[in-house]
């Protein structure tokens, strides 16, 4: 009998259900940009896991009944706890696929994709909450909007940070806080996309070094000259600038996909708590992510629920 069980949601899989291994792990997510000369800037995006597969057999007179609610967890979509051994994660079913021979016996495959790995730190040490990681990014861009001297973007960046400076917390911020920060973003990346490509187009487009043709005239040729010297300085800080706001907008992306929703007629936050999170005092987490005061819910409406219970700021007054 395998020493190791392995539980996915409410099914525990046992003896010869076990897999004989687990995957886990995947890769940093990176962009790189090659400039010319060889140099490079990349930039880590962040963690990007690999989906969690195995097969095996549902074996036994309730074989068919598991094979079923693992499918219907699939159709579902809703966040499960994964754990085999040391190892626990929170997963979404990506893929699940049966094949029935006989009641007792059905082979199957499966496929998960990683929303968390609660046991791996992200980071060694303490790891910075998604409100430093965005005050972080955002003093990177103002630095480097600085070297970059556009006055446009600058008037963009200005504007990012008053959004972010704004939010109290993102860690369960609602949906319309998330927009609001999403849009200034799509901005200065829209401007960075503009300058990187007209420093990349003077740069790739000298005929002779600095421009200079016969009968050019020097004014002229040193101005052209100049340009390509801006152009060819200005690259790395454009192409650090995006790889920053890319990352800025994946980690607020997260904040939404780590998000579940639910759709009630009537009640009240303390039962939703108490069903996703067994404890109905983390209702101030649901209100804060819809925008509500009141554990009262009136009349049909779809809630935003985070991932994880949020009691900070204390129970919210009406």
């Amino acid at each position: 009998m395998p020493q190791v069980q392995l539980a996915l949601g409410e099914i525990t899989f046992a003896d010869l259900e076990v897999p004989e291994s687990l995957n886990w792990g995947g890769d940093q997510a990176l962009v790189i940009q090659k400039l010319i000369g060889g140099s490079r800037v990349i930039d880590a995006m962040g963690r990007d896991d690999d989906a969690i597969q195995w097969s095996g057999w549902f074996l036994g007179a309730s074989a068919f009944d598991r094979a079923q609610y693992v499918n219907t967890q699939r159709i579902i979509g809703q966040p499960l706890s994964l754990t085999m051994g040391p190892l626990n994660f929170t997963v979404i079913i990506r893929s699940f696929k049966a094949t029935y021979e006989f009641q007792f016996r059905i082979h199957y495959s499966i496929s998960c994709e990683v929303v968390q790995d609660n046991v791996t730190p992200t980071m060694l040490g303490a790891v910075p909450s998604i409100d430093d990681q965005m005050n972080g990014d955002m003093n990177t861009a103002n630095g480097l909007g600085s070297l970059i001297g556009d006055g446009a973007l600058s008037g963009l960046l200005g504007a990012l940070n008053t959004a972010i400076s704004g939010v109290s917390t993102f860690a369960n911020a609602a949906q319309s806080t998330i927009s609001s920060v999403l849009q200034p973003v799509a901005a200065v990346q829209l401007r960075v996309k503009t300058l990187l490509a007209s420093a990349i187009n003077t740069t790739s487009n000298i005929a002779t070094v600095g421009g200079v043709l016969p009968f050019t005239p020097v004014a002229q040729a040193a101005a052209s000259l100049g340009s390509q010297v801006v152009a060819f300085e200005s690259q790395p800080s454009l192409l650090s600038l995006q790889g920053v706001m890319g990352r800025m907008s994946a980690n607020l992306n997260s904040i939404r996909s780590n998000a579940t929703t639910v759709t009630t007629a009537g009640g009240n936050l303390q039962q939703i708590a108490a069903k996703q999170y067994g404890d109905a005092t983390s209702w101030t987490g649901i209100a804060k992510a819809n925008g509500l005061t009141d554990p009262v819910v009136s009349g049909v409406q779809t809630l935003t629920v985070p991932i994880q219970p949020d009691s900070a700021g204390g129970v919210l007054g009406g």
